[in-house]
């Protein structure tokens, strides 16, 4: 199983997930804005080709998930990718808004 790192980047007005893998330059990232404290939209999932298919996007979106929960905020998921898991999940329902 391939060992992903990711650390939570953020501001006023929004922030990112970015995950390495050791060893690698190349990264994944998850953006996200702020609408307000209890309340993000997750904008873009995008993962360097040299790190297609080993499950970053995914693990992204994972932990994106496990950290609304630990900080109470939902999820709008605008991003296709996330909007795409998310409705393979419907046990993310307690974060993720869907319409």
């Amino acid at each position: 199983m391939t060992n992903i790192t990711i650390k939570k980047t953020e501001g006023t007005s929004g922030g990112k997930f970015v995950a390495h893998i050791e060893g690698q330059t190349a990264t994944g990232e998850l953006t996200w804005s702020r609408v307000n404290e209890n309340l993000i939209i997750a904008d873009h999932t995008g993962v360097d080709d040299a790190l297609r298919g080993m499950g970053i996007a995914k693990a992204l979106v994972e932990h994106l998930i496990a950290d609304a929960r630990e900080n109470n905020y939902r999820i709008v998921p605008l991003c296709p990718y996330v909007r795409a898991q998310s409705m393979k999940h419907p046990e993310w329902d307690d974060v993720v808004i869907k319409n």
